[in-house]
């Protein structure tokens, strides 16, 4: 991989960035990302952000190998402190879990004025990225589930509008992804699958457990969601 040919994830993540944007890819780590964003004409200028040193060197040496110091800014900074309001158009978050993408959204929402558009691909969590979209008036306009090198991505492109409106039934959304669960592809299927199997191996190990109050909460939390992708499933 490199800012010439993106891995898979990385590919699908770039798709979504609409034409002329100026984008922020947080967590840019090579800058990969911004650079290729910038080498296809899809946007007009970028910053990538890094908390840390080893990733903010390594995108700014890739930066400057490409001389695109014009048009992309390297900076270093925690989640959204990299960006002023009202200053990019697009923000891309990519390669993180869910509760940290969430966290970095809720720590500088007011850097968010300005923002058309949040394309956002976690590891593992997605649900509680649609929770906070919900709660801060963001509308999940499209998302992706991908598989590369057997790990599963799912990648959830917001922008603001109606959160309900992609939703019918909020609960099994939630978690699930209100495209991916009308699309259920072989990879959503494979995805909930494996974490149904997973889900029904802690349960039967909490159920050979002491009953705890926490023991007993997260295996009526588990049976809740088993039971949502079950009938997802079938």
């Amino acid at each position: 991989m490199n800012e010439d040919k993106l891995s898979k994830r990385l590919e699908a993540v770039a798709s979504y960035i609409p034409l002329g944007a100026i984008l922020a890819d947080i967590g840019s780590d090579h800058a990969y990302l911004p650079c290729y964003a910038v080498k296809k004409g899809m946007i007009r200028k970028g910053v990538a952000g890094e908390v840390a040193k080893g990733p903010f060197t390594s995108a700014k040496n890739q930066v400057a190998k490409n001389n695109l110091e014009e048009q992309i800014d390297v900076r270093m900074g925690d989640g959204l402190e990299v960006i002023q309001p009202n200053e990019v158009t697009c923000i891309t978050i990519a390669g993180m879990g869910g509760s940290l993408i969430r966290s970095i959204l809720e720590a500088g929402c007011e850097k968010l004025t300005g923002v058309e558009r949040l394309v956002l691909q976690p590891n593992i969590g997605a649900y509680t990225i649609r929770e906070w979209l919900l709660e801060n008036h963001w509308e999940i306009k499209a998302e992706q589930i991908l598989e590369e090198d057997n790990k599963i991505y799912e990648i959830l492109v917001a922008e603001k509008g109606e959160p309900l409106a992609p939703y019918e039934n909020e609960k099994s959304e939630l978690l699930l992804g209100p495209f991916l669960l009308k699309e259920k592809s072989p990879v959503f299927t494979k995805k909930w699958s494996n974490e149904l199997k997973h889900w029904e191996r802690i349960v039967a190990q909490l159920e050979a457990a002491e009953d705890t109050p926490e023991n007993l909460l997260r295996k009526d939390e588990l049976l809740a969601r088993i039971s949502i992708v079950k009938e997802a499933l079938q």
